[in-house]
């Protein structure tokens, strides 16, 4: 159950990077990707994804690896007309190295991707009258591996890939957010919680399109940019600066008691 009786603030997640780590998936698949298509030329390293993620357009990963193999072969004097790569093709690739070859039957990194959150953490909002669920940009099938297979939930609020534009449109916010208020009156504040600059930025588009309630950017700090105390706190002012209330080293750190202060501090602002 993902809305309590007695709703009093509206917490929605992004899945990568927030409720499990793809650090050896996702970008271990885009770094797959773009080492092929630039025939072992060039394989980015974290750096140089995160680079790409900061600027905000690049949250869909098969986009984010076709960008990168043009720009190497930019490096090379060649032009995006000359190449024409073949968008499909970098998709099943990409695919392959995720999932695995059967789409019905993963086998490919996806399978061992450490979780970041347990289910008893969103028992603990439930519990404490905070509604909550899901709005990614990964595919249905790859958000719903983790949340029904691996964390064991049941039919949670989801929102995917294919149910609504690629963020920082909002659109598919908007529609978790009616998904979860559905049949509660008051306008309750909304929190997301994201990794990215993309995410942030979400919310920002959200704020300025319904004025009628607090929408709130939390930022997390995924595990990969944990490693060094620099590189942590590089990715934190990035995610301040596109608009992040908070930024936490994991999701889990976001309470109750922390929803509701950031809920409170934020009201004042709306009109």
């Amino acid at each position: 159950m993902t809305q309590p009786t007695s709703a009093k603030a509206i917490a929605i997640f992004d899945i990568d990077g927030v409720v499990r780590d793809v650090s050896g998936s996702y970008r271990r698949a885009i770094a797959d990707t773009v080492e092929y298509f630039t025939t072992q030329a060039y394989r980015p390293t974290p750096l140089e994804i995160d680079q790409l993620k900061s600027e905000g357009v690049w949250n869909n990963d098969w986009e984010a690896s076709q960008e990168l193999i043009y720009r190497y072969f930019e490096t090379q004097g060649q032009t995006r007309e000359q190449l024409q790569l073949d968008y499909s093709a970098i998709v099943a690739f990409f695919q392959s190295r995720y999932r695995g070859p059967d789409p019905n039957n993963f086998t490919g990194y996806i399978c061992n991707e450490p979780l970041l959150l347990q289910p008893s953490y969103l028992e603990q909002l439930t519990q404490a009258g905070i509604a909550w669920g899901f709005f990614s940009g990964a595919t249905r099938a790859s958000a719903n591996y983790v949340l029904e297979k691996r964390l064991g939930l049941k039919s949670p609020v989801l929102i995917a890939m294919e149910d609504a534009p690629g963020k920082p449109d909002p659109t598919g916010l908007f529609a978790t957010v009616r998904e979860l208020d559905n049949g509660i009156e008051q306008k309750l504040a909304i929190v997301y919680v994201g990794d990215t600059v993309a995410d942030m930025y979400t919310v920002e588009k959200a704020r300025g399109l319904d004025s009628s309630r607090p929408w709130i950017g939390v930022g997390v700090l995924p595990p990969h940019v944990q490693e060094t105390v620099a590189r942590s706190d590089a990715y934190s002012e990035t995610l301040l600066a596109a608009g992040a209330a908070v930024v936490l080293r994991n999701v889990q750190e976001l309470t109750p008691r922390q929803i509701q202060e950031l809920v409170s501090s934020s009201a004042q602002s709306v009109v």
